[in-house]
């Protein structure tokens, strides 16, 4: 039954921005909230985690560019991306964790940088 809903993915001219939201349905307690990506032909690679309490955890390729939020009353994770880069295509997943092994993921948005 626990859903999650993304939206904020488009296509965007290099060094723009946009802004993805991940909704989870329901109401239960959450371990951490993350960000994951997979451009065509590569491995799903990690791009942002939070965890209830706020720690952040970053790829080194989009340190200083994206920044993820997260409201734990809304059951919701933001990703901020600024700067967008053409590598930065792919496809965005949203991963919720209400305990350490047991997660949800998201359809998938995906986010396209292109002059």
């Amino acid at each position: 039954q626990v859903q999650l809903v993304e939206s904020g993915g488009g296509l965007v001219q290099p060094g723009g921005s946009l802004r993805l939201s991940c909704a989870a349905s329901g109401s239960f307690s959450i371990y951490a909230m993350g960000w994951y990506r997979q451009a065509p032909g590569k491995q799903r690679d990690l791009v942002a985690t939070i965890t209830s309490g706020g720690s952040t955890n970053y790829a080194d390729s989009v340190k200083g560019r994206f920044t993820i939020d997260r409201d734990n009353a809304k059951n919701t994770v933001y990703l901020q991306m600024n700067s967008l880069k053409p590598e930065d295509t792919a496809v965005y997943y949203c991963n919720v964790r209400r305990t350490v092994l047991v997660g949800y993921w998201g359809q998938g948005t995906q986010v396209t940088v292109s002059s």
